[in-house]
């Protein structure tokens, strides 16, 4: 049981890493895009992520898993098509608001190029907002994905995920074996918890850098 939970730890960290990662970068792709271009481009953008918040997020991803079909690899994308609308929302906004300080105006009259304004003075600004909302994308992909494997619809067997040890080891619960299943489910709730309370104490003290440098 140790070594299945340490294989699944495993297995769900990463499968946590891959959303927030691949997440953040198509959605921060199309959040800086909007946000620059504006306009026709920005409208269209952001109409194709109203559509995709349109669906409640599970469902979204237990339909694009059952039209793939089951496995860890159709999981993962169908997770992060539900995550990428909440980084394009979000980097947009920023985007709107870096684009409207001074320091953006004045590069911009000096002759900098859109690509030099993005990279020099954007991207730069964008890393704590990204970091913020990565630290909540990966705590709610690993608990998506152990939703999905307790469906059936996630990692398959024989290689161990949390979602599946759970529904596994519900077969053994009125049996007295309740550890089978407890166990995965602390591990999610635990890693969970440890995301969540990162992804809140960074927005706290990203949000408020004068206090923080004053403490």
């Amino acid at each position: 049981m140790l070594a299945r939970f340490n294989a699944g730890a495993r297995v769900s960290l990463l499968i946590g890493l891959t959303v927030a990662v691949v997440g953040a970068i198509i959605g921060g792709t199309i959040g800086i895009i909007g946000g620059i271009r504006g306009g026709a481009v920005d409208a269209v953008l952001m109409r194709g992520m109203d559509a995709i918040l349109a669906f409640p997020p599970l469902v979204l991803a237990m339909a694009v898993t059952v039209g793939l079909g089951p496995g860890a690899a159709t999981a993962t994308w169908g997770i992060v098509l539900i995550s990428i609308p909440w980084y394009a929302r979000i980097v947009r906004s920023e985007v709107l608001r870096i684009r409207s300080q001074q320091f953006v105006y004045a590069a911009v009259t000096m002759g900098a190029s859109p690509v030099r304004v993005v990279r020099r003075h954007i991207l730069p600004h964008l890393v704590p907002t990204v970091l913020t909302q990565a630290a909540g994308v990966f705590s709610y992909g690993i608990l998506a994905m152990a939703g999905l494997g307790f469906l059936g619809l996630g990692v398959q067997v024989p290689t161990a995920d949390w979602g599946s040890m759970i529904t596994e080891g519900l077969e053994y619960a009125l049996g007295g074996q309740w550890w089978i299943s407890t166990f995965p489910g602390l591990g999610v709730l635990a890693v969970t918890a440890a995301a969540a309370i990162i992804a809140d104490n960074g927005r706290e003290a990203f949000s408020r850098p004068g206090e923080r440098a004053g403490g």
